[in-house]
């Protein structure tokens, strides 16, 4: 068995139907399935999934099953294209994009993991999730974005919010507004001196891929005006600066000193 667990690696995965199980409260069950089950009398929930991705990292993967006897693994789910393709760009840290799998518009929902032996992942067919050095990192980057996201603060969420709106509203949409938000690798904000100031000035980074895109600089300054005029200097919110820049453009501690702002939601 060991040797069959030899060749999988965090982000391989098994595709087909499979079952997700998880514990409800008899008392209170809150999903569709859940309530199913709780009107059947049980406490345990079986829901077919298109398959899963293992999440545990490589190294205990890898070794004996007597030393590391269990994997973790999260279910695969179908997606849109669009929301796709703000998976694949980080913009969903609920869901972890799976290379391999994009063809099914399949990615990982983060939010649910099941603990499996070592027994039932030696049983089922591997299919690679990933095949390079960049995608691997990508990967590894989404798993811990969804355990270390930053907490921002609770006035900050209230603040930003025309902006959060604003983007993931028009992200989607076949505009020229719409085709700027989708070539952004992603948006990150840091805060000067500190979150924690009673006075505190707010820098919006918008990172581009940097790849070469349909816009001028003059059309990502107007685009940058509009983002911008959402959120005004209000409250302990002094400065509200952005730019639009790469990653080759950015200093590493402007990079660290901030934290990215994902569509999904704010935490607090």
């Amino acid at each position: 068995m060991d040797r069959a667990l030899s060749t999988w690696r965090q982000g391989d995965c098994v595709h087909g139907p499979q079952w997700f199980v998880f514990r409800v409260s008899p008392s209170s069950g809150l999903s569709d399935a859940a309530r199913a089950a709780v009107a059947a009398g049980a406490d345990l929930v079986e829901e077919e999934v298109p398959g899963f991705v293992v999440v545990t990292q490589t190294c205990d993967v890898v070794r004996t099953c007597a030393a590391r006897p269990y994997v973790e693994v999260s279910p695969l789910i179908e997606v849109p294209n669009d929301f796709l393709n703000e998976v694949k760009r980080g913009r969903r840290p609920a869901f972890a994009f799976i290379p391999a799998l994009e063809p099914h518009r399949l990615v990982a929902d983060l939010d649910r993991a099941m603990t499996v032996e070592k027994s039932v992942v030696a049983a089922w067919n591997r299919v690679p999730g990933w095949t390079t050095d960049p995608e691997i990192r990508a990967l590894a980057a989404a798993l811990a974005r969804k355990r270390v996201r930053f907490a921002f603060p609770d006035d900050f969420v209230h603040f930003v919010r025309p902006l959060q709106d604003r983007l993931t509203g028009r992200h989607g949409r076949d505009s020229p507004e719409g085709r700027a938000l989708r070539s952004l690798r992603e948006i990150r904000v840091g805060a000067s001196p500190s979150w924690d100031d009673a006075r505190t000035n707010v820098m919006f980074y918008f990172i581009r891929t940097g790849e070469p895109d349909e816009f001028t600089q003059d059309q990502w300054v107007r685009f940058l005006e509009t983002w911008l005029g959402l959120i005004p200097a209000d409250g302990r919110f002094g400065e509200v600066e952005g730019l639009v820049t790469t990653l080759e453009g950015l200093t590493a501690a402007d990079y660290v000193a901030s934290d990215p702002l994902d569509l999904d939601h704010l935490s607090a």
